[in-house]
């Protein structure tokens, strides 16, 4: 039934080709015919390419504003070991040494490094992360270790080795922290 139907197409096309051939009305009207064509061909091949340009100077806006806000991220996780290190000595500071005329003024000067690089991290949005006595979120939290724990709820943050941080809403660096368990 098919290849009755294309001989029928053939045959009027056939047909339809040799009255345009003595018909300049006909022929002219084939002519507008396959302009038209051409011309919607056209405009349908403009606006793909329009659509196209408009995707790929959305995608580049948001390619740039991550850059943007992304561009400190290496810089940030570099400067998180300074911080550390900051931690670290004001924490194994003893209160005799705090005592100490000398040593208490030497203090001060590392305290106030330690607030000016919490308030630099606040300007760039690099937060810590909450840890202890929160839920482990893999997303957010390391777990290196489980401790036996009848006081908090199994799953839960009872101690943190090592502070997290995230840039934005990106994970800079997760929690290093011990999990509680039900003691044995």
């Amino acid at each position: 039934m098919i290849e009755k139907d294309d001989e029928l197409h053939d045959e009027a096309e056939e047909i339809r080709r040799e009255t345009a051939e003595g018909s300049p009305e006909v022929a002219e009207h084939d002519r507008v015919a396959e302009l038209e064509r051409q011309l919607e061909e056209a405009n349908s091949k403009v606006l793909y390419a329009a659509a196209e340009i408009q995707n790929v100077r959305r995608r580049l806006e948001t390619e740039k504003q991550q850059a943007a806000n992304y561009a400190t991220t290496q810089f940030a996780r570099d400067m998180l070991a300074i911080k550390d290190h900051l931690e670290r000595a004001l924490n194994a500071v003893t209160e005799e040494l705090r005592r100490d005329k000398v040593a208490s003024n030497f203090l001060a000067g590392i305290e106030s490094t330690s607030r000016e690089l919490d308030q630099v991290f606040t300007r760039h949005g690099v937060t810590r992360i909450e840890a202890v006595g929160e839920a482990l979120d893999p997303h957010k939290h390391q777990a290196m270790m489980e401790v036996p724990s009848a006081d908090a709820e199994p799953g839960t943050i009872v101690q943190e080795m090592q502070a997290g941080y995230m840039l934005k809403d990106r994970l800079l660096r997760p929690a290093l922290v011990g999990v509680a368990r039900k003691p044995d």
